[in-house]
Formats: C-alpha cells, sequence, structure tokens
C-alpha cells in the first residue's frame, strides 16, 4: 500500500514524538525492574509478582480480543488512541499520589490497590495498541515501516538510557514509598508530553471492518485463520517467544529474594537492559536492508534458552548483570520483529482485527506468569528456569512456519 508522501512523514514525526517521551517515561515505570522492586518492598511475594506480571505483559494484550470488535466498526481511531493514553496518564498519577500517602493505608489494601491501578495502565494500553497498530499500518508508508521500528528502538533506547539515569538516582535519593511515588508522578508528566504526537496525527484513510455480533465477530475470526494460514503459526510465536516479555521481572525477584538486591542494585540492573536494548537496536538500525526478521528471531530464541541456563549453571550475584545486558536484547529484538510481522500478516481492512487476533493468542504468556509466581513458591526457581526454558525453545518451530519474508 502507498501513502501519500507527505501524510507519511507528518505521521512518521508524530509516532517518532511520541516514542521518544515514551521512552523517557517508560523506566519510571520499567515492569522489568522498578515494578518488581516496588511491589516487593511494598510487601508482595512470588504470587503477587505472578499477578502483577500476568496483568501487565500478559492479560493487557489478552483484553485486545474484547477491544477489537469495538475497535474494528470505527473508520477512525485517532480519538480512541488519544483517550486509551490519557487513562494511562492518570493511573500513573493515581498510583503516584497512592505510593505518597501510603502510611495511611494498611499493607494488604495497599498490594491491592498497587495491582488495581497497574490493571488500569494495562487495559488502557492495550486499548490504545490496537488503535496505534491499525493507525500506523495505514498511515505510514510500507517502504518506512522496517526503518521506523528500528528508529523506533533506538529512540526508545537513547531516552531509555536519560530515563534510566533519572530513575536510578531517584531510586536512591528518598527512601520507599517516596522514591517512587515522585517516579510515578515524573512517568505521568512524560507520558502526557508524548500524547501530543498524537494529537498531530493525520488520519485521512478510514479501515476497519464490520462487525455485527459475537457470534459474527468468531465466524469472522475463524475465516481469517483459514485464509490466512501464517497467522496460526504467528499465534505459536507469540505464545512461545512472547515469554521472553515476563522472564526479567522474575530475575529481579530472583535477585532480592537470593541476594538481597536494594535499590541501587535495582537502579543498575535496569541500566544494562537498557545498554542492551540500545546496542541491539542501533546494529538492526544500521543492518535494516540486508537482514530479515526471521533471523532476528531465530538468534532470540537462542539467547531465550542461554539466559535462564546461565542462571542454573552460574547461582553467582555477578550472573544478573550480564542476563539484564542479554535481556535488554531479547526484548528489543522480539519488539521490533513482533510488530513488523504483524503488518506483513495484515491489511488495513482487517489490521484492528488481527491485533484483536493476535491478543487472545497471547494466552500462554497471560498465564504462564501466575504459574510462573506459583512454581517459584512451591517448587523453587530452579524448576520455573527448566520451564521456561523448554517453552522458549519451541518457539524455533513457529518462526520457521511464519516464513517472514521481509
Amino acid at each position: 500500500m502507498t501513502v501519500d508522501a507527505r501524510v507519511s512523514s507528518n505521521n512518521f514525526k508524530a509516532f517518532l514524538w511520541h516514542t521518544a517521551f515514551l521512552a523517557l517515561a517508560s523506566n519510571f515505570m520499567d515492569v522489568d525492574t522498578v515494578l518488581p522492586a516496588m511491589l516487593i518492598e511494598s510487601g508482595g511475594n512470588a504470587m503477587h509478582l505472578g499477578v502483577l506480571t500476568m496483568v501487565l505483559l500478559g492479560g493487557g494484550s489478552f483484553t485486545q480480543l474484547f477491544f477489537a470488535p469495538y475497535l474494528s466498526n470505527q473508520p477512525f481511531k485517532k480519538k480512541y488512541l488519544i483517550g486509551g493514553i490519557n487513562a494511562r496518564v492518570f493511573s500513573l498519577i493515581g498510583l503516584g499520589s497512592l505510593l505518597y500517602f501510603s502510611a495511611q493505608i494498611g499493607p494488604g489494601a495497599m498490594l491491592w490497590l498497587i495491582i488495581l491501578l497497574l490493571t488500569v495502565f494495562s487495559l488502557s494500553g492495550a486499548f490504545a495498541s490496537v488503535c496505534y497498530t491499525d493507525i500506523l499500518g495505514k498511515s505510514i508508508d510500507e517502504s518506512a515501516r522496517k526503518p521506523f521500528f528500528s528508529i523506533r528502538q533506538v529512540a526508545t533506547g537513547i531516552g531509555a538510557f536519560i530515563s534510566a539515569f533519572l530513575a536510578q538516582r531517584m531510586l536512591v535519593l528518598e527512601a520507599y514509598p517516596k522514591n517512587y511515588a515522585f517516579m510515578f508522578l515524573t512517568g505521568s508528566l512524560a507520558l502526557f508530553i508524548a500524547s501530543f504526537g498524537f494529537w498531530k496525527l493525520k488520519e485521512t484513510v478510514p479501515s476497519g471492518m464490520a462487525i455485527r455480533s459475537l457470534r459474527h465477530f468468531l465466524s469472522v475470526m475463524s475465516r481469517e485463520m483459514r485464509e490466512t494460514p501464517r497467522l496460526a503459526y504467528f499465534l505459536g510465536f507469540i505464545n512461545t517467544q512472547g515469554l521472553t516479555l515476563a522472564f526479567l521481572p522474575f530475575v529481579t525477584l530472583y535477585a532480592k529474594t537470593s541476594f538481597q538486591a536494594n535499590a541501587g542494585d535495582t537502579g543498575t540492573f535496569l541500566m544494562f537492559k537498557v545498554a542492551g536494548l540500545v546496542s541491539v537496536s542501533l546494529l538492526i538500525f544500521f543492518l535494516v536492508k540486508n537482514v530479515k526478521y526471521r533471523t532476528l528471531l531465530y538468534g532470540n530464541t537462542v539467547v531465550g534458552v542461554l539466559l535462564p541456563l546461565s542462571l542454573l549453571l552460574i547461582p553467582e550475584k555477578w550472573i544478573l548483570f550480564p542476563v539484564f545486558l542479554l535481556g535488554g536484547v531479547s526484548v528489543a529484538v522480539y519488539s521490533i520483529s513482533m510488530n513488523g510481522v504483524m503488518l506483513e500478516l495484515s491489511g488495513n481492512h482487517n489490521r484492528a482485527l488481527c491485533s484483536g487476533i493476535a491478543g487472545a493468542g497471547n494466552l500462554l504468556p497471560a498465564l504462564f506468569p501466575l504459574a510462573g509466581g506459583w512454581l517459584i513458591q512451591h517448587q523453587g526457581f530452579p524448576a520455573f528456569l527448566i520451564l521456561y526454558m523448554g517453552i522458549l525453545a519451541l518457539s524455533g518451530y513457529f518462526v520457521h512456519k511464519v516464513n517472514c519474508q521481509k
């Protein structure tokens, strides 16, 4: 599909504006280090972390299935995108305020209020994500997509470096809970500024698919799966390699419980993760014309298996730093590739629907954190690491069957 050059250029810049300030916000509510550490310091255990990780990483994506039918009926989705990001801003303001006044709240209620606010944060993000994918696919020319995804990841990395440094300083500047309260309030401000990019978007092309009822929606889903066989393998891919997004929060728990990692360590883990994310994003950016998504994903399968194996074989604190470094690499590769593959498999007429199907397909990433928390609490970390490693190894088969051409 060819997009008007001026519209494509405008929207390219608008999406990058959002990316840059989202990156500044991201490490103030980092799901791999900051949020798990905050939950544990609030009195949470492995099960609480499992619930939180399920909500943030898997549950949000799964609920895209319920948002997709409604959004598929909307030819223009800009206002829904803006509404979703504003809901995220208010949830962060609420979380920061909750932590600041936490002395007046009992610990049990505090934990579940934290999870409730982060659920709102996650669900509004999932709602916005369906709109984001649809608008991005129809408003940036196809030839500019892979460069956009790599530049976006580079911009994310640069902004993440800045915010990681600031987050590291804020974590040690004040004691719990004020350090986290200030971080979330700062993150809400950066996220609010990021939303300005969406106001600048020019959504000139309508898109959508009429969905009359739940029965019709299920029928359309079945038809899409038959007409796009690779979509089924794509679901297998996100249900296996998608677990890379849920791994590092449990490494943070491992660091806290096995090596008594403090707030300073959490900030250092965050810096190592960001270093890995930025380095691989820059590499992909410079090699964008010579590397296919499939090559990236095969490599990511190998990295995904090696990370838990290293923790099993070397149970020392120093191994955590390269694990977070390579964990950042893995997250970046999965994020760049997954979005590109989704756009390759879908078109303007069904992109929102395919986003919903993919979200529904996130069943294992949605449930695995909860199962992982239970497994850690009852069987220990080795059992969790072995299970994770086995699932990641399966992703190589699905990467092969998706057969990405770009």
